[in-house]
């Protein structure tokens, strides 16, 4: 495969593909819902902030807390992604590669 190839040069199968991208959507729509999420979170924090009442303040303790807990889950997201897609490039390239033994490349970690 090279460089700048499209998922549709991805091995034999188009129920990988289609296996592939459906995870893919579903996963950035997670992240696209928790971005939005923490969009709010940070409106709502600075209206508390600049507000200056002391309950506002207490609040964002908590809010900031949720921010947080969101950023990991979008880099928990991304990280599964990521492993998601270079299994799914293995499996490509294995398919590729089938039939002809002691023929499997491999890639740097």
């Amino acid at each position: 495969m090279m460089e700048g190839d499209s998922f549709s040069g991805l091995g034999n199968g188009t129920q990988v593909d289609g296996k592939v991208l459906q995870t893919f959507q579903k996963s950035f729509l997670q992240v696209e819902n928790i971005l939005d999420q923490n969009r709010q979170l940070i409106n709502e924090i600075n209206q508390n902030h600049e507000s200056k009442i002391p309950d506002n303040l207490s609040r964002n303790v908590g809010l900031i807390r949720e921010l947080n807990n969101n950023i990991r889950r979008v880099v928990d997201l991304y990280a599964d992604l990521s492993l998601s897609f270079t299994r799914s490039m293995e499996a490509s390239s294995e398919g590729d590669s089938q039939g002809k033994p002691g023929h499997k490349r491999n890639r740097p970690g």
